[in-house]
Formats: C-alpha cells, sequence, structure tokens
C-alpha cells in the first residue's frame, strides 16, 4: 500500500546499492493481525506506542527505522517490547522516504521557498540534497521565515543582511565532503540541514556561505506529515499523525 502510493522499499535499496549506504526500511514488526489502524511517527518512542495503544490502532509507520543495527538485548520497557506486548506491528520508511521524487528531501525544499533544483545524489527520479533558487531576500528575513514553518529552535549563522536568492538543503543528518562541494559548486547562499558540528558551520561560514541549523526532528516532520496528509484518504483504514513537541 505504502510502496505504491509512495516509494518502494526498493528505492531504498537502489540508493544504497549506489552511494554504498546501509538502511533496514520496510517491515520491522509483522505481528500477523488485521490492521485497526495506523499512526504515522517521526521515530517509535513510548509516547508514540502509548498513543497508538490509546486509540486501539496496531500499526505504526515511522521514518526512522525502529531497528537500525544488530540489537543485543530489549529491555521490558522499550518501544520494541511495547509493541510486541500489545501486538502492534511496525514499518519504517527510512532512506526511500527520504529520497522519493515526493519525499521528505523534496518536501524540505518545497518548505524552504524552492520548486526545481539540481540534486546532489539523484537517484530514480528523485534523490538527496537539493540546492535552488529562492525569492530573493535578506537572509534575516529569510531565518524568520524558516522558522515559523520548521521550528523555533532553528539557529542562524552569517550576515543577517546579506542579500540569498539560493539555497542548498539536505533533510536530517546531510552534512559530509560531497554535499559541501555540491554546495559550493553550485553557488548557494545558504546551507539548511541538522546535526552540524562546529567546524562544519564554521567551515561554511569560511566559504562566505550563511547556514540555518534545523532541529533533526523538524528537518524530517515537516516532509514525513506532508506524505502522510497524501495519503491519508487512500489507506482505507483509520491513521493519525502523531508529532512530538518536544523534538520539534
Amino acid at each position: 500500500m505504502l510502496e505504491r502510493e509512495v516509494a518502494p522499499v526498493a528505492l531504498s535499496d537502489a540508493f544504497c546499492k549506489k552511494y554504498g549506504m546501509y538502511d533496514n526500511s520496510g517491515i520491522i514488526i509483522d505481528c500477523g493481525k488485521d490492521i485497526s489502524g495506523a499512526l504515522f511517527s517521526l521515530d517509535l518512542s513510548s509516547k508514540a506506542v502509548a498513543a497508538a495503544i490509546e486509540k486501539g490502532f496496531n500499526l505504526i509507520v515511522t521514518h526512522h527505522p525502529a531497528i537500525y543495527g544488530g540489537v543485543s538485548r530489549i529491555n521490558f520497557n522499550d518501544p520494541i517490547a511495547k509493541c510486541l506486548k500489545n501486538g502492534i506491528s511496525v514499518i519504517s520508511m527510512h532512506l526511500n522516504f527520504d529520497a522519493a521524487p515526493e519525499g521528505i528531501d523534496y518536501f524540505l525544499m518545497r518548505g524552504l521557498g524552492g520548486e526545481q533544483a539540481e540534486i546532489s545524489a539523484p537517484v530514480d527520479g528523485g534523490g538527496y540534497g537539493r540546492v535552488y533558487a529562492v525569492k530573493e531576500a535578506c537572509f534575516g528575513e529569510y531565518f524568520n521565515m524558516v522558522r515559523a514553518t520548521f521550528s523555533e529552535r532553528a539557529l542562524a549563522y552569517g550576515d543577517k543582511l546579506k542579500k540569498i536568492k539560493k539555497v542548498a538543503s539536505f533533510c536530517g543528518a546531510g552534512f559530509d565532503d560531497h554535499n559541501m562541494a555540491f554546495t559550493v559548486s553550485r553557488g548557494a547562499d545558504v546551507f539548511v540541514s541538522s546535526d552540524l558540528k562546529h567546524h562544519e558551520i564554521s567551515g561554511l561560514l569560511e566559504k562566505g556561505i550563511n547556514v540555518i541549523h534545523l532541529t533533526h526532528y523538524s528537518a524530517e516532520n515537516y516532509g514525513f506529515n506532508m506524505i502522510y496528509n497524501k495519503i491519508k484518504e487512500r489507506l482505507q483504514l483509520p491513521a493519525e499523525y502523531f508529532c512530538d513537541g518536544d523534538l520539534k
């Protein structure tokens, strides 16, 4: 259902193969029951599990994989254990939702004011990392728009009076040498992502590129919510979106 409507798990496989990455998207827990309702949540958290139980839903759809690598032990109070105890299945849609033609990275661009972009890591009509034109504005004005759209916890670095008209954005934790080079070579005035380290921010500023540092949650929750709203009427079962305000 989700594969037909948004992005097949095969897209994650293709992305990993092309760029040497690892992912664990797809069915994480299968309790073998008919679906009573689906809760969409960026993370499989205790709060999300509690919300699913309260609503009588037995499926949680996450963006971040509920299990990413090897699991050596599970605590009785872990979200995974709570799902197993309560018969809740889990599907995680990670890199395929990031890189879909209208996926999380795409919607980050749209929320930041872009429409058409060059893609840093293209795959199957979509991809990850974008540079695009935006309506010219002072950086300070642009940052205020970004905070209002994504999160009041966003941080800005650089000259607030600088005129900006080109933005590079990468959902989640997107900074690496390749994306730095892509940002610079395409003449971006602003770099937008999350989980940046001090020396990375400093390095971008040295190159004359202003920085907007989003929380990881807000950088991806925006697009994940957009995907939910796009498909919810076609799910043919009760569904709700869970937003964790403590992380936004």
